[in-house]
């Protein structure tokens, strides 16, 4: 129990793999202007980041190693892009509003290299199914938790006085990079709490 705690805290605030390894920044800059379709889109890839590696960690473990592990990076996108149509077809079903709002980036979920990375990262460090899933849960929750931080961060920069050269695209990652080096301060902290 010790070991998977550690793993959720260390993926969701040490190991962020938005604000510490940096992936999966198109959607953390694209989606993230409203909280609420920050939310939806962080959703759908806890979904399918916890889906992929419940998938590809039995197929890599028992058909592509060793003799077919130059297969591996082709498997998991062809996996994560079954996975995203079918977000897509129940988000189209169900929740039109935040399909709409997503737009073209719910289709990017398939090449979010977030999703990739960590099945990928997942397969590499020789983790159990169990620590497998507890990792990808606590990815997902870790790209919520700077989606949910930074859509607030821009919700409020849209009401803010930002001289005109720092407008747009230069004050988002101007506070992207402070966010970053706030999550960096979480470094050694599983270590530390439970070691």
């Amino acid at each position: 129990m010790k070991t998977y705690l550690m793993i959720m805290v260390s993926s969701v605030l040490a190991e962020n793999f938005v604000l510490t390894k940096f992936l999966g920044c198109c959607p953390f800059l694209g989606v993230s202007k409203k909280l609420k379709t920050a939310v939806g889109m962080s959703a759908a890839v806890i979904f399918v980041m916890v889906l992929a590696t419940a998938a590809t960690h039995p197929i890599s473990e028992y058909l592509l190693k060793p003799d077919y592990e130059y297969l591996t990076t082709l498997v998991f996108i062809l996996v994560i892009a079954a996975l995203v149509q079918l977000v897509e077809t129940v988000m189209k079903r169900f929740m039109r509003p935040l399909y709409k709002s997503l737009g073209i980036y719910l289709p990017l979920i398939t090449t979010n290299c977030a999703v990739l990375g960590v099945t990928l990262l997942v397969v590499e460090s020789g983790r159990s199914y169990g620590e497998a899933l507890v990792n990808s849960l606590g990815a997902g929750l870790g790209f919520m938790l700077a989606m949910v931080i930074f859509a607030g961060i821009r919700e409020r920069l849209e009401s803010s006085e930002v001289p005109k050269a720092l407008q747009g695209l230069p004050i988002s990652l101007i506070s992207a990079a402070l966010v970053s080096l706030a999550f960096l301060g979480f470094q050694g902290l599983a270590e530390g709490l439970f070691g």
